[in-house]
């Protein structure tokens, strides 16, 4: 009987913790019960404080786990999507049938064939900086010979050309490239081209940053506002997928001579000159 009255008495005691929101471990620790089947009977039928229930949050990990799983995603694709582990992901997915491997993304295709020439990638720009640098040391110093026959070409790839059909004879150079830009002024200076003669103008899409490139090209030539026409903008076309973009854009700057009639006669001299002097040339033999 004693043994029952003591239960009784600790049960009422269990309870009444137990509703005033302790765990089952301090109800333990308050009242000195080790035996976890006689604490489990003396709380018996009593639900458990709201706290101490475990959260949804995993279970609704789990679900989604479950929902991505069947959609096909892999552990690695749900671990990243839900921020949890790669052990959980397994735990709660791992009756699910495997499913069937889905084809690659033309960008996933092309991030793995990447990785796998990177290191290709690195020797070849190694090789190519060692080329490349060779190659700059070999030029040396330019002779006034050199600089002029150099400057006589550039102008015939980049220049304007006067036609039989429609005489133009006017100095009129376009390019994008500031290299070019500096070596043809050099040129000018070396034909003691008068730069109160020479004007610019920025050609440049109007998606890209117009005032910046125009800063840009008129600290490259040293020249202010006055030497400048108005900027060309060449409207952006949706459909055309351009590569020329980004902040290195800038456009193309055009340089136009005034009074380069003579000019443009001797550049054109110069050209057929070299044209000649190349086609006399004894070729190599290679039979």
């Amino acid at each position: 009987m004693t043994e029952i009255t003591d239960f009784a008495s600790l049960r009422d005691r269990a309870l009444t913790l137990r509703r005033a929101g302790l765990s089952l471990r301090q109800i333990a620790d308050a009242l000195q019960v080790r035996s976890k089947d006689l604490l489990q009977r003396l709380v018996e039928g009593e639900p458990a404080p709201e706290w101490t229930k475990r959260p949804r949050a995993k279970d609704d990990l789990r679900e989604r786990a479950r929902e991505l799983r069947l959609k096909g995603w892999t552990y690695n694709e749900i671990k990243e999507e839900l921020g949890c582990s790669k052990s959980s992901v397994s735990l709660w997915v791992r009756d699910l049938p495997k499913p069937e491997p889905r084809p690659r993304t033309r960008e996933e295709a092309s991030a793995i064939a990447k990785r796998g020439w990177e290191p290709k990638l690195r020797l070849r720009e190694e090789e190519r900086q060692r080329t490349m640098k060779a190659a700059l040391d070999e030029v040396g110093q330019l002779t006034d010979r050199e600089l002029f026959l150099i400057g006589v070409g550039l102008y015939w790839a980049e220049g304007s050309k006067s036609k039989s059909y429609a005489r133009r004879e006017r100095v009129t150079f376009v390019n994008s490239d500031p290299g070019m830009v500096e070596v043809f002024l050099r040129w000018l200076d070396l034909l003691e081209v008068d730069r109160e003669r020479v004007r610019y103008c920025v050609m440049i899409h109007e998606t890209a940053d117009v005032r910046g490139a125009e800063q840009y090209w008129a600290d490259l030539v040293g020249a202010d506002g006055s030497a400048f026409h108005k900027t060309t903008i060449k409207k952006h076309n949706p459909k055309t997928v351009r590569k020329n973009v980004g902040e290195t854009y800038r456009g193309c700057l055009v340089i136009q001579v005034r009074q380069s009639a003579e000019l443009y006669r001797r550049i054109e001299g110069a050209w057929c000159g070299i044209v000649g002097a190349a086609s006399a040339r004894d070729l190599p033999n290679r039979t």
